[in-house]
């Protein structure tokens, strides 16, 4: 199992594309999915009772139907919180896209991201369509198109692929996704999209998604909030030619660690791309009394502001990430918990015992300099394990937030 260059055009079958509509200024703002055969079609999405007009249209199709072969996204408008009308819309943008490429309404998935609020332009949404049909491709480069027109804040597009073998055959997973701001579980603001050209059924397909996003987009966090319009989409069109996976056996499992790989890489992209981040903040919690307890108390250090202000000043205030710790609302032993810091540039135990050691503070600043550091804690009370991602906070977060909508 290896890691390779591409995105969503990596397997077999699918094609994409990004084109710039008009909805944006001067920036790509549509992109296209598209499986040359029907795909099984799974996902998750938004906890927030507040759901998106898209969200909804796909929840509705990915529960009715066994199949979709496209995907259409825009960024710019969220088209959420625009009522019946946005309902028709999104629906209008959806049969654009069939029309353009012979497909039923139903056929087609919708994504959108952008400001709350807004109508979609559904005119320029509609040449917007005719362009991306024209201009579907399945190379590595019209992968990249497609994740680069659903940026918004994001410095960066967000891109991964694996392939392994399975049966005898070469297997591939791709993905993108965007995310930079409104990031918190669960499940954690994104769009983001997964093709393989697997064979398998549509309930294990929904039941390995499900699971992963828990230790995957999940456990990312940059500002504690949760959009509207989160979605995880992933199509399964078979054309790996392996024989379809039906039950919980080793394809199974191989199938859900390729998946995995995939995730993750993307969470973490997700989370260095936090809005203003200058680094990627990683907490691991070992030695806890279960997974549970793990999470909850690694997913509460990496939405402390107080602990993301400390690690964008390169400040080992250790104190912070245990007062964290402490109002996660799980119980622990304080008087118990060794706590390191660790990055590129070494690792530096700066608790034990509850206490501080005798560290050097120079040290420790050199540490936590690196694009990438990781608080480790250590409970001593069990074999409970989890790693959470997030990003620390600069000046340029207020900024951006404060300027968002001009």
């Amino acid at each position: 199992m290896k890691m390779i260059n591409g995105g969503v055009t990596a397997a077999k079958g699918y094609k994409a594309t990004g084109v710039y509509a008009g909805i944006k200024k001067k920036r790509k703002d549509m992109a296209l999915v598209y499986s040359v055969v029907p795909a099984k079609i799974a996902g998750t999405f938004t906890t927030n009772v507040v759901k998106a007009a898209p969200v909804k249209w796909d929840m509705k199709l990915i529960a009715e139907n066994e199949t979709a072969s496209a995907l259409v996204l825009n960024s710019g408008v969220a088209n959420a919180c625009t009522g019946v009308e946005g309902d028709l819309k999104n629906e209008q943008m959806a049969k654009a896209v069939a029309d353009s490429l012979n497909l039923p309404v139903n056929a087609v998935l919708t994504a959108s991201t952008g400001v709350i609020g807004k109508q979609l332009p559904i005119d320029v949404i509609t040449e917007g369509a005719k362009l991306l049909a024209e201009e579907l491709d399945d190379s590595m480069e019209a992968g990249l198109l497609a994740a680069e027109a659903i940026m918004t804040t994001d410095t960066y597009s967000k891109e991964c692929a694996v392939t392994f073998e399975m049966d005898g055959k070469t297997v591939t997973l791709g993905g993108m996704a965007k995310g930079s701001g409104m990031i918190h579980p669960n499940m954690a603001t994104m769009l983001g999209v997964v093709t393989t050209d697997i064979a398998i059924s549509k309930e294990l397909l929904q039941e390995a998604i499900r699971a992963d996003v828990k230790d995957s987009f999940n456990m990312i966090s940059v500002d504690r909030d949760t959009s509207t319009n989160d979605s995880l989409i992933i199509f399964a069109n078979g054309m790996a030619g392996n024989k379809e996976i039906t039950e919980k056996n080793s394809d199974y499992e191989l199938f859900c660690k390729a998946l995995s790989m995939v995730t993750i890489n993307l969470s973490k992209k997700m989370a260095a791309d936090g809005e203003g981040a200058t680094k990627l903040f990683e907490t691991v919690i070992v030695g806890a009394q279960d997974k549970e307890q793990a999470v909850i108390l690694s997913k509460s250090v990496i939405t402390s502001s107080l602990v993301k202000t400390a690690v964008f000043g390169n400040d080992a205030n250790w104190g912070r990430i245990l007062c964290a710790m402490g109002y996660s609302g799980v119980n622990f032993n304080p008087d118990m918990v060794d706590l390191y810091i660790e990055s590129i540039d070494g690792k530096l135990k700066l608790v034990e015992n509850g206490m501080a050691t005798d560290y050097s503070e120079e040290i420790a600043t050199k540490i936590l300099s690196a694009k990438e550091v990781r608080a480790i804690a250590d409970m001593k009370t069990g074999n409970g394990t989890a790693t959470a991602w997030g990003c620390d906070f600069s000046y340029d977060y207020v900024k951006i937030n404060a300027d968002y909508r001009s």
